[in-house]
């Protein structure tokens, strides 16, 4: 589809969903279904626009849609999706993985000016309209050679702009770890940008080392691709 091929739609203008200071706000984290893509994909697009690589999106609904679905979760390529409701949060069937439900205090006002645009689609289901989709982790397993034991790779996490600072973040990058431990897994990693100081904080702060000596190599676009060329020669 040609609208596949551009950047997600901006967020329709409607009147802001506010949340009051000093009042119970209840999250829950749970796995990402088909249903969450076209979320999945804005939020994907919220993180381009942060980094300044926007040139780089490529991603579409569709090469989400048939690739982060294909096999069970936490076998491969998992997402979960961190939701925010005003009111109790009604309970959803999901087998593979118990959402982890939290209640906590907002300190102050949050407005947040697209909560129709990520209206959650598990809301949707269970008629609860309440539930706004706030971020999202994406990790997949990796493997630690010299403990001979699984771990996971944490590739994207983020908490949209109005949500931060409010410990967000630590729910679902603790969700990951959690799950890793269950699992008996060795390690869970990710990767952070120099320049983001106060991400660099964050996870230290979680108990993360930041491993200045190593570096990140890619392979990608034309680099990538040459290979395939050498390979049909």
């Amino acid at each position: 589809m040609a609208s596949d091929i551009s950047p997600p739609a901006p967020a329709s203008v409607a009147a802001p969903a506010t949340l009051v200071g000093q009042h119970q706000l209840y999250t829950r984290t749970r796995l990402a279904t088909p249903a969450d893509v076209p979320h999945i994909h804005k939020l994907m697009y919220q993180m381009a626009v942060f980094q300044n690589d926007t040139h780089l999106f490529t991603a579409t609904e569709s090469s989400l849609a048939s690739t982060l679905f294909n096999s069970p979760p936490f076998q491969s390529f998992t997402i979960f999706i961190l939701e925010l409701s005003s009111y109790p949060l009604k309970n959803i069937h999901s087998p593979a993985f118990l959402p982890v439900e939290r209640t906590v205090l907002v300190d102050h006002e949050t407005t947040d000016p697209d909560a129709e645009t990520f209206k959650s689609s598990a809301a949707n289901e269970d008629g609860d309209h309440n539930v706004t989709v706030a971020g999202f982790v994406l990790f997949m397993p990796s493997y630690t050679t010299f403990a001979g034991k699984p771990g996971f790779h944490v590739e994207d996490l983020l908490v949209r702009e109005c949500y931060r600072r409010k410990g967000f973040g630590k729910m679902l990058l603790s969700a990951v770890v959690e799950q890793a431990v269950k699992m008996g897994f060795k390690r869970v990693e990710w990767s952070v940008l120099e320049w983001n100081v106060s991400a660099v904080k964050f996870y230290e702060e979680m108990g993360a080392k930041v491993l200045s000596e190593w570096r990140v190599c890619r392979l990608s676009g034309d680099a990538l691709e040459a290979y395939g060329d050498i390979a049909n020669c």
